[in-house]
């Protein structure tokens, strides 16, 4: 029997589960659930339904799991909690410092119903967060590291679209090489916000706008570059489409700890994530998830999780006795 699963949010993270799901032989799509005029959505898969939101409630029988791809600022913190109340759920919530309240909210409301919701999954949060769980357990006595880039971050382009004078704009998160190469020698450098990341970013500016202008605003945008080093480029329309309409990022997680009674023994242990496109990777993140979840609540699990609480022979298609003959 297939996995039931629905889709709630059909932008880059839907469209990414939707191929996800089809590389996955033990799932089927269902349902596709739009904000939009379902009418005017097509979609890639030839059997799965396309139903407006307000649908949900009545396909609560008919799916196993809803992965939910709207945004963490506005969308998940109100849509998770409800959704849980109705089905087992799997979202991609990232907004760090908000993730406890998040669960809370998401716990409460997944216990009431029995369901299983899973939050906060994807590469960071996700499987970097496992990778520096790990390594802190390992290392007891160390330092973390994380970098992130070089990739396009969809927030902080996203922010400097908003800016006066604006008609598109990328912004690229750029790991320190320095910074990274200390870490990689085992010298635990400490390093400010500036010394571990810069930014690059690539604008369209709209016609009769002041380039010193808008770069000044830019460059001086509290929480998002004030505290970096940036650059800016003036590109066409022309220059965007053909170098800057693809969705790639990645980054590092790195433990540097030492063992022994002298502590004389030095180790690293470094994670690494280079990806084509940001949303499709983290959707294949979200369908092996909603695996565990299904398996999960089989077994009569309830309430919130986070990828600290799911075992990994959950994620896998294949059998425990599968998975100790051809990966331990």
């Amino acid at each position: 029997m297939s996995i039931r699963i629905g889709i709630l949010g059909y932008g880059n993270l839907g469209r990414g589960v939707e191929c996800a799901v089809a590389q996955n032989p033990d799932m089927e799509l269902k349902a596709v659930f739009t904000r939009r005029n379902p009418e005017d959505l097509a979609i890639w898969s030839k059997t799965a339904e396309v139903l407006n939101v307000s649908e949900l409630e009545n396909w609560k029988e008919k799916l196993d799991v809803l992965i939910l791809c709207g945004g963490s600022a506005t969308d998940l913190p109100e849509q998770t909690p409800e959704c849980a109340k109705y089905f087992h759920v799997i979202d991609s919530f990232d907004t760090h410092a908000k993730i406890p309240e998040h669960f809370a909210a998401v716990d409460e409301a997944a216990k009431k119903s029995g369901k299983v919701a899973i939050i906060s999954v994807g590469w960071d949060p996700g499987l970097f967060s496992l990778n520096r769980l790990y390594a802190n357990a390992i290392l007891p006595e160390g330092k973390d590291y994380t970098f992130w880039g070089r990739g396009v971050s969809q927030g902080h382009s996203d922010a400097v679209r908003r800016v006066p004078g604006v008609k598109d704009a990328r912004q690229y998160t750029i790991p320190v090489e320095s910074a990274l190469e200390a870490v990689r020698a085992g010298k635990n450098p400490e390093l400010s916000t500036r010394e571990k990341h810069t930014r690059e970013c690539f604008v369209v500016l709209e016609e009769g706008a002041d380039p010193a202008k808008v770069e000044q605003e830019i460059k001086t945008m509290p929480n998002y570059f004030s505290d970096y080093d940036t650059t800016v480029h003036f590109i066409s329309e022309e220059e965007m489409k053909r170098d800057h309409s693809a969705l790639p990022h990645g980054g590092f997680v790195l433990r540097s700890g030492v063992t022994g009674r002298e502590k004389e023994h030095h180790h690293l242990i470094e994670y690494t994530l280079k990806l084509d496109s940001n949303p499709e990777f983290t959707s294949s993140v979200l369908v092996a998830y909603a695996r565990a979840a299904y398996r999960m609540a089989q077994e009569g699990m309830s309430g919130c999780k986070t990828v600290f609480d799911v075992a990994p022979a959950y994620l896998s298609p294949k059998s425990g006795e599968e998975l100790r003959a051809s990966m331990l």
